[in-house]
C-alpha cells in the first residue's frame, strides 16, 4: 500500500453466525481470518461464546497467542447456552450495551456470514458511523458471494437515493481476510458535512466500563 497511510488497527470486532452454515467455506474463512488477526497481532473482539463462526475465530485467535475478548449479555449465559467465551468476558445487561461497548473498545468491524443478529449489528455501525457517532472502518467478508445480494441491494438503495455516494464508501468488502484487514487499515473516513457537526459522547456509566478494558 505504497502512498497510502495506514491507520493503526489494534482491536477488530467480529460479527459472525453462532451458527456455521451450509458451507464448510464458511467455517475455514473464519478460522483463517483468526489466523490473519494473530498474525498481524491483532486482538479480537466478539459477541461471546463458542458456538458457530464465533466459536472458530476465536479459537483461531486465541491459538496464535492474541487477546480476545467476549462481550455477551447475562441472559446468555444461563444455562450455559452459548459455551465458554474464549480470554476474557464481560457481562452486559442489554444487547444495545454490549453494541455500544463493542463499537468503544474496537477500531475496526469485520462481518462475516450470519442471520439477522449479524446484519443488525452491521448495519447498526454502519448507521452509527454516518451519523459521525464513530469513524472506524467497517467491511464484510464476501465468502463464496455470500454477501453479494447484500451489497447489491446497497448500491440499489444508492441508486435510487436513499443512501448517499459518500455513505455507500462507508461498507467496504473484500473476498479475502489479508486483503480486507489492508482495506480497512487504508480507510478513510469522509464524513457528511451536516452530519459531522453533531457531537456524541458515551455515558458516565459506560465511561467506567471501558475504563476496565482500557488495557485489551
Amino acid at each position: 500500500m505504497e502512498g497510502v497511510s495506514v491507520r493503526k488497527i489494534k482491536k477488530i470486532c467480529v460479527f459472525c453466525g453462532a451458527n456455521s452454515g451450509k458451507d464448510v467455506a464458511f467455517v475455514n474463512a473464519a478460522f483463517h481470518l483468526g489466523e490473519v488477526l494473530g498474525k498481524r497481532k491483532i486482538a479480537l473482539v466478539y459477541g461471546g461464546g463458542k458456538l458457530g463462526l464465533m466459536g472458530c475465530v476465536s479459537t483461531a485467535v486465541a491459538q496464535h497467542e492474541r487477546q480476545v475478548l467476549g462481550i455477551i449479555p447475562s441472559a446468555f449465559t444461563i444455562n450455559n447456552l452459548v459455551g465458554e467465551t474464549r480470554g476474557k468476558e464481560i457481562k452486559v445487561a442489554t444487547m444495545q450495551e454490549r453494541l455500544v461497548m463493542m463499537m468503544e473498545l474496537s477500531d475496526a468491524f469485520i462481518a462475516l456470514p450470519g442471520g439477522f443478529g449479524t446484519l443488525e449489528e452491521l448495519f447498526q455501525m454502519i448507521s452509527w458511523a454516518q451519523l459521525n457517532i464513530h469513524n472506524k472502518p467497517i467491511g464484510v467478508l464476501n465468502i463464496n458471494g455470500f454477501f453479494n445480494g447484500l451489497l447489491s441491494f446497497v448500491d440499489h438503495a444508492v441508486k435510487q437515493e436513499f443512501i448517499t455516494p459518500r455513505a455507500r464508501k462507508i461498507l467496504i468488502s473484500a473476498t479475502t481476510a489479508d486483503e480486507l484487514v489492508d482495506k480497512l487499515q487504508a480507510f478513510r473516513f469522509e464524513p457528511d458535512p451536516a452530519l459531522s457537526k453533531l457531537k456524541w459522547s458515551p455515558s458516565s456509566s459506560q465511561k467506567e466500563k471501558l475504563d476496565l478494558t482500557l488495557r485489551l
